[in-house]
């Protein structure tokens, strides 16, 4: 079995990532920031969006790599995958608004938790059948 949809949330993803990574570049230019925070918020608030999507995503892209692979329908990949996608963005979006918009960022927060613990059961449950 190879994985078809699996990809295209990576992909995704990884391109969510570049984006906060040149967040952190750029505020870290206008902050004269070589390496490092230099304790300015708007590094420390850019490195911490981007860390977080980096903290996240990779687990989620495994797990619904094994989901695929162990031959979860194409709809449930999607629909795990849109979630970890949509709460990243979600996520990112209202935590590197200022003010924050909190709401948001914990609605990203609970769709990412929510995709994390379905995969994570689904593929449990599998490898115990």
């Amino acid at each position: 079995m190879s994985l078809t949809v699996t990809p295209l949330y990576a992909g995704l993803l990884a391109l969510l990532l570049v984006a906060l990574s040149w967040r952190v570049i750029r505020a870290r230019l206008e902050a004269k920031v070589s390496v490092g925070d230099g304790g300015d918020k708007g590094v420390i608030k850019a490195m911490r969006a981007q860390a977080n999507c980096a903290e996240y995503a990779p687990m989620g892209v495994i797990l619904l790599a094994l989901a695929e692979l162990q031959g979860a329908p194409g709809w449930t990949i999607h629909l795990l995958g849109s979630a970890l996608l949509i709460g990243r963005l979600m996520h990112a979006y209202g935590f590197g608004r200022s003010p924050q918009i909190v709401s948001i960022r914990q609605l990203g927060m609970v769709l990412t938790f929510l995709m994390l613990i379905v995969a994570a059961l689904a593929n449990i449950a599998h490898a115990m059948i």
